[in-house]
């Protein structure tokens, strides 16, 4: 929306280093600040040696820190792309005629924005989401192998290694079925996005 501005350039050139950033080199960089630096989260595993015996509120907690940088780092790839393609779609759908014949009618640029453009500009986006979710369990073999977390991702890479066909199989069905899934979330999202699509 505000294209050029100081705030527009700063993120953009934050965006184009997190896309250009390998992620499991970031992942390194940050367990060694984090975690042996300044000792503030943890590198390794999902939960601690002595997580049985703590309290529930400290074994969440626990379980918290844990999850803190694989997740950070897991959607830190993902977003940059998205926020460059929401950004080109943004500016694309802010200069239709539509969005000129809302202004003129006297709408708040809030409206123009958020009920107007904002939706128009989802769509695309929201058809990269339902496609990303099965990308999931194949962009996780690298962080579970860094953290040392046994997950789907870990599971599938042994797997392959080991031969295990019918356990290759089976995490492939998965992927299948997460796709499909993917796919009917974005159809659904379709219609809450733009009022001119239904699912009848």
């Amino acid at each position: 929306v505000h294209q050029n501005s100081l705030f527009d350039k700063l993120t953009s050139v934050l965006v184009f280093v997190g896309f250009a950033m390998p992620t499991f080199w970031l992942a390194l960089l940050l367990m060694i600040l984090f975690g042996v630096q300044l000792g503030w989260l943890p590198i390794s595993g999902i939960r601690s040696l002595n997580y049985e015996y703590l309290p529930t509120g400290a074994a969440f907690w626990d379980l918290v820190k844990h999850l803190i940088l694989p997740v950070m780092l897991s959607a830190f790839g993902g977003l940059a792309g998205l926020s460059r393609y929401m950004r080109s779609n943004m500016l694309e759908v802010i200069r239709q005629d539509y969005i000129t014949t809302a202004r003129a009618k006297g709408l708040s640029e809030r409206a123009v924005i958020y009920k107007h453009a904002l939706r128009n500009a989802l769509l695309p986006v929201i058809t990269i989401l339902g496609l990303s979710i099965p990308g999931l369990i194949g962009g996780s073999v690298i962080f579970e192998t860094i953290f040392a977390i046994p997950g789907m991702g870990q599971l599938f890479y042994m797997s392959v290694m080991a031969r295990d066909y019918p356990v290759v199989m089976g995490i492939l069905f998965i992927g299948a079925v997460l796709t499909l899934l993917g796919n009917l979330v974005a159809d659904v999202s379709y219609a809450v996005a733009d009022p001119r699509i239904r699912v009848s």
